[in-house]
């Protein structure tokens, strides 16, 4: 049987638009991404896996056994379908850059976009390889088709050499990771796993087990609504009560734009509404609890501190549950990290152990009993329309997984 080679199968797998949206309440939040989810079932079924199935929530998992007599661990590699509502998935057209030469990448003159090396340093150790970048009119989507991509390959590769070492192995690909409800749906009795690893980072070599502690905030305020020609003395304007809180913010500290490493931030995404009712929601992440009620306890008292000035508007404040460090539990079992540093020094590189500044799956996972640190796909300015991907660090990354599937059998 042929199967198609990693490139392939990537550039194939951007083609669809698996775009979620963050203004949905179904599940998953965009019918498209199953496009994509049934795609690969039918891809994993060709390669002889079992238990393949698309379930009722757009989740794609299937199963393949180990090939050793002895008992082994279940290992499952998971990444998520679905793209970023932020940015465009529609009509991805990749270009690949051969041979790059450490120069500045037009992608699209026209709207000028520029992939510069100056605001890019890392490109400086790509010279040389095929490098993949969307055309600058919408991003690329190899968070986490890179992923999926490496999954399927390592895969591939297991089904080519049926004799290579292998754990129990479960594959699953998610929907709606980038909403924060990858795995609302999931339950630990279809996971069937031990140990998960999700393949949803970045740099080459990278291994994170490290998560924000995520809250969002919902800062819903009221107003009173009359006809502005009759409006003296009665009308209480939530535009306006809404952007003086925004004004109140911290301006150099404690947003995503001045901070950075284990620095926690305080950030308006989206506002929405009218004169009568005004609805700002806020992303409040900090690697600790204590910090994200720090931060909470701050925008709490910057309202108060506004609404004293329309003591007739109205407002209510919803604090969100979103995710937690998964270090808690990810150091409760150490050799989770350590097979995955193995794994990369056994592809020949230097595992890098970093700090995710976001959330994966992988983090409501360690929660629900599936301990799950997240390994490198290669992509790069993820969300933006000037993301990219090398196709060597997507090839290295399929070698670790192959190679950490091994350890755990032969451990």
């Amino acid at each position: 049987m042929s199967h198609p080679g990693i490139l392939e199968r990537f550039l194939h797998y951007v083609s669809m638009d698996t775009q979620s949206s963050d203004q949905s309440d179904s599940f998953p939040s965009t019918a498209k991404q199953v496009n994509l989810a049934n795609r690969l079932k039918q891809e994993l079924e060709e390669l002889g896996l079992t238990d393949v199935v698309v379930n009722q929530w757009g989740y794609l998992l299937a199963s393949l056994e180990t090939n050793l007599s002895k008992k082994v661990p279940t290992i499952a590699l998971l990444a998520h379908l679905d793209t970023s509502p932020d940015v465009s998935g529609a009509n991805v057209k990749p270009l690949i850059h051969r041979a790059y030469d450490g120069r500045d990448i037009v992608l699209s003159k026209k709207a000028g976009v520029v992939l510069k090396v100056s605001e890019n340093p890392y490109l400086k150790e790509q010279i040389g390889k095929t490098l993949i970048t969307s055309d600058g009119t919408t991003l690329l989507g190899a968070d986490d088709k890179a992923g999926i991509a490496a999954i399927m390959d390592a895969v591939t590769f297991l089904q080519a050499n049926p004799r290579h070492p292998r754990p129990n192995l479960r594959i699953i690909f998610t929907p709606d990771e980038e909403t924060g409800r990858g795995v609302e749906h999931l339950s630990m009795e279809e996971v069937k796993a031990d140990y998960g690893y999700t393949v949803d980072g970045e740099r080459l070599g990278e291994i994170e087990d490290e998560t924000f502690c995520a809250d969002s905030v919902e800062l819903r305020l009221k107003g009173i609504n009359v006809h502005p020609g009759m409006a003296k003395n009665k009308l209480v304007n939530a535009v306006k009560v809404a952007a003086a809180v925004i004004a109140e913010l911290p301006g150099n500290a404690q947003s995503p734009e001045t901070t950075e490493k284990r620095q926690g931030y305080l950030h308006p995404h989206q506002v929405s509404g009218n004169v009568e009712e005004v609805l700002i929601k806020f992303l409040i992440r900090d690697f600790t609890v204590p910090g994200l009620a720090t931060k909470e306890n701050l925008l709490r008292r910057i309202t108060k501190r506004v609404m004293s000035r329309f003591p007739r508007a109205e407002y209510d404040f919803k604090i969100i549950e979103s995710y937690r460090n998964m270090k808690v539990v990810l150091d409760k079992h150490p050799e989770v990290m350590s097979k995955a540093k193995q794994a990369i020094t056994l592809s020949g590189i230097k595992p890098k152990r970093a700090s995710i500044r976001g959330g994966t799956d992988g983090a409501r996972l360690c929660f629900m009993g599936l301990p799950t640190p997240n390994l490198f796909s290669g992509g790069n300015n993820f969300h933006s329309k000037l993301e990219w991907v090398a196709l060597e660090d997507m090839q290295k990354a399929s070698l670790v997984l192959v190679n950490l599937l091994k350890l755990w059998a032969e451990q």
